[in-house]
């Protein structure tokens, strides 16, 4: 019998002004060197950036953006008699929220801008109309799965 630990989850706090857990999330991700004030101010400059180019409510697009981004299956590697195979799994929801918190984050910081506010602003019009890197990123995990679906009986 295994002797580690189960990692406890810990409770996600909601963030004081659209008293929302998706934003601590999405904080938590852009979070550098401490700088927590830093990152709650870039998404909120970003969210009115959006509000002002769409005339929508931010927090429901940034919802409708993550559940585009979200991933159902992904690849794992798995070792079996010497080889490697990458054996497609279903991705939880929770895992699935944070791997597009994940892709949002990473390729808003890659995009060309002004500054990480309107580059993230941009991320999340694009990714709510199903447009930009991170719809890419995930069509591609879905790609990499069905080519590897015949490795599906590997399935821990």
């Amino acid at each position: 019998m295994s002797r580690r630990n189960i990692a406890t989850k810990r409770i996600i706090a909601t963030d004081a002004i659209y008293n929302s857990k998706l934003i601590s999330m999405l904080t938590v991700r852009i979070l550098k060197h401490g700088k927590k004030r830093l990152a709650q101010k870039i998404i909120y400059e970003a969210f009115d950036i959006i509000e002002e180019k769409t005339s929508k409510n931010p927090l429901e697009l940034l919802e409708q953006a993550i559940r585009n981004c979200t991933p159902l299956v992904e690849v794992k590697a798995r070792r079996i008699g010497g080889s490697t195979y990458q054996v497609p799994i279903e991705v939880r929801a929770y895992r699935g929220t944070n791997l597009a918190l994940r892709w949002l984050t990473r390729f808003s910081k890659q995009r060309s801008g002004k500054n990480m506010s309107s580059k993230l602003a941009n991320e999340i019009i694009d990714a709510s109309n199903d447009i930009g890197n991170s719809i890419k990123k995930r069509e591609e995990t879905h790609r990499m799965a069905e080519a590897n679906k015949a490795f599906a009986h590997y399935r821990y």
